[in-house]
């Protein structure tokens, strides 16, 4: 079984190095506009604004290699599973800062603040290779392998 997934893996890492730049740019432009979004709205930021790297770089881009190609739902149920490991693992290292009595606390409760953002980042995956795909097809004329 590991065999399998190491065989998996290599595949989808044996790509076009320009898509994982591609990835690394997209992702990071995103991550910075989301950390400033959630920072001037009063949601939640990154506690150092390097986390951006770490997060939407060295964690997301990977992961949506892997996900390249499956179907939305799965992409998303994966990236579920995912999300959640990342904000759990934010919010309770404290390397991540919601504000208190912030919007999304005043819809959902503060309980279900950490499960309503993996449940909203999920959705990067299905998204993002979306748009990365359509992206490299512009700037190299052709579809991403």
């Amino acid at each position: 079984m590991i065999q399998d997934f190491i065989q998996y893996a290599k595949k989808k890492f044996d790509v076009d190095p320009k898509l994982i730049g591609l990835y690394c740019i997209v992702y990071f432009l995103w991550g910075m506009a989301m950390d400033k979004f959630g920072t001037t709205v009063e949601i939640a930021r990154f506690t150092y604004w390097w986390q951006v790297i770490t997060c939407y770089i060295v964690y997301m881009v990977p992961i949506s290699l892997l996900l390249r190609k499956l179907p939305f739902h799965a992409q998303y149920a994966y990236g579920l599973i995912t999300m959640g490991f990342l904000e759990f693992g934010g919010y309770a290292l404290r390397s991540s800062y919601a504000y208190p009595n912030n919007l999304l606390d005043q819809l959902f409760s503060p309980q279900n603040f950490a499960l309503g953002m993996a449940m909203f980042f999920a959705l990067y995956y299905p998204l993002g290779n979306w748009g990365v795909g359509k992206i490299y097809k512009l700037i190299f004329g052709k579809e991403a392998d």
